[in-house]
């Protein structure tokens, strides 16, 4: 038996993700396959880790600090990104709540991160090193097209993974797992509408057709996979863990007070099922 967990992205919506991890963690229910998109795998690296509460403590103390998030970063001239990326990705990590490189070295799995070609408007997979201490792939998976540029790797450039495959669990399927646990962001029946922000982004990116292509076709991408999915579910081959309610909390809320709440929620749900967790996985 092979046990992969997908996180869909969602920014501060992940809140409800880390909730469900944190269970997990002290269920000692740890995957063998960790494959997420932009938020997502952010905050799955500490699964990885088996570090709980650190995603919450993050979110106590800094979500609501002007150097996490906020317009005021967009013209900070190293930065030029909603997020202060430096603050998330180096300085959190290395200084203020500290990851726990060891732990990730000794996870026996695969972390992978979903990272979509600028060039091709495709959805590359990458695992996320274990000695990267500047977490080159999260940032790239985390490029929210307009909020944060483009990141260069290994001579290519990289946005948002969800833009080309927001719940990445057919990756995980095609690796072997046969065990599957998808943890979404948005309440079960959630349908994707085309976004005002989608259409800007692709007119913004008019020089990258294939990119643009991606970013017009993102909704009725998702919506379809959420279609296959509900398939998988009903027939047995995949476990959905999704919020009851999102509360509210939008893609860029930073009230750690609204953010603590959808993470209990996920915590709580999460709880109430292990006994069901447990038999899908193991029986």
């Amino acid at each position: 038996m092979k046990f992969g967990i997908t996180f869909e992205g969602g920014a501060s919506r992940t809140l409800f993700s880390c909730g469900v991890m944190d269970a997990l963690i002290k269920e000692n229910i740890m995957a063998d396959y960790i494959i997420g998109a932009s938020a997502g795998i952010s905050y799955g690296v500490t699964y990885a880790s088996k570090q709980f509460g650190r995603n919450l403590e993050i979110t106590r103390k800094y979500m609501n600090d002007k150097r996490y998030m906020g317009m005021r970063n967009m013209f900070v001239p190293k930065n030029r990104a909603y997020y202060n990326m430096d603050f998330v990705f180096d300085e959190i990590p290395n200084k203020l709540v500290p990851y726990d490189y060891v732990s990730y070295a000794n996870y026996k799995g695969k972390c992978v991160a979903v990272v979509t070609n600028v060039k091709t408007g495709k959805a590359e997979y990458l695992e996320v090193p274990r000695n990267d201490r500047k977490w080159q792939v999260l940032r790239a998976s985390c490029a929210l097209p307009l909020l944060i540029p483009k990141v260069k790797i290994g001579g290519e450039y990289y946005l948002d993974g969800g833009i080309a495959d927001s719940v990445p669990f057919e990756k995980a399927i095609s690796e072997g797992c046969d065990k599957n646990i998808v943890v979404l962001t948005r309440e079960r029946g959630y349908v994707k509408k085309h976004e005002t922000a989608s259409k800007v982004a692709e007119l913004y990116f008019h020089k990258y057709p294939n990119l643009a292509r991606a970013l017009k076709n993102r909704a009725d991408n998702y919506n379809a996979c959420i279609k296959r999915l509900e398939e998988l579910e009903k027939a047995g081959k995949a476990l959905v863990i999704a919020p009851e309610s999102t509360l509210g909390v939008s893609r860029t809320e930073s009230d750690p007070v609204k953010l603590e709440k959808l993470y209990d929620l996920g915590y709580k749900q999460t709880m109430k099922i292990i006994p069901e967790i447990r038999r899908y996985l193991y029986e």
